[in-house]
């Protein structure tokens, strides 16, 4: 199938500045991908306001809707069945993943963490958090990791890492600024290196 799109589902909770980074390089590099979905655990945020205006379709899905994590769960997989789902990528989405959604997506869900991982990973490990560590630590290098999401934090094989200096004179928001500027083009060079072994 020549003309097949794998059907992808972007999980965000803020801006969305990497759904954008990932949107726009399908449609410059002509990967043979389409987000058909962006979810999200916040009714109002700036990633499902850009996907309105890109006519993606959105869905706010929150633990808060259901009487515990199964039923939550298995909204989450009806959603993405339903729609014929193939990968998942995480971006910026502030919650964990219930267990049956990652099993069901095994080595089919990416996620995007500003730091070389497997350091300045794990629970708390996100944010300005990550950044601050990295400068206390007295580390020459940070950068931008995306690897698959198994049932721990931050723990899934790695796909792809690219490395940011650390400056001098760097605060916790000068290098965050210079880390996601590598997320913006690492993820999309992820997606397509996932695509291409996908054979797509």
């Amino acid at each position: 199938m020549a003309n097949h799109k794998t059907k992808l589902a972007v999980f965000c909770s803020g801006s969305g500045s990497n759904f954008r980074a990932l949107h726009f390089a399908i449609e410059e590099r002509n990967l043979p991908a389409e987000i058909v979905l962006c979810l999200s655990n916040r009714s109002e945020c700036g990633a499902m306001a850009f996907a309105v205006q890109h006519g993606i379709e959105t869905l706010h899905l929150s633990e808060k809707q259901f009487d515990g994590t199964e039923a939550f769960a298995s909204a989450m997989l009806d959603a993405l069945h339903s729609r014929a789902i193939e990968y998942v990528l995480l971006a910026g989405y502030l919650r964990k993943v219930p267990a049956a959604v990652i099993e069901a997506y095994a080595l089919k869900m990416l996620n995007i963490h500003p730091a070389l991982l497997p350091a300045y990973g794990g629970p708390g490990m996100y944010g300005i958090n990550v950044h601050k560590a990295v400068l206390e630590a007295g580390e020459k290098n940070s950068g931008a990791t995306v690897h698959y999401v198994d049932a721990e934090y931050d723990k899934g094989p790695i796909l792809l890492q690219r490395t940011v200096p650390v400056e001098p004179d760097d605060t916790p928001e000068s290098l965050a600024e210079r880390v996601l500027e590598c997320e913006h083009a690492l993820y999309p060079d992820a997606l397509e290196k996932l695509l291409d072994g996908n054979g797509s």
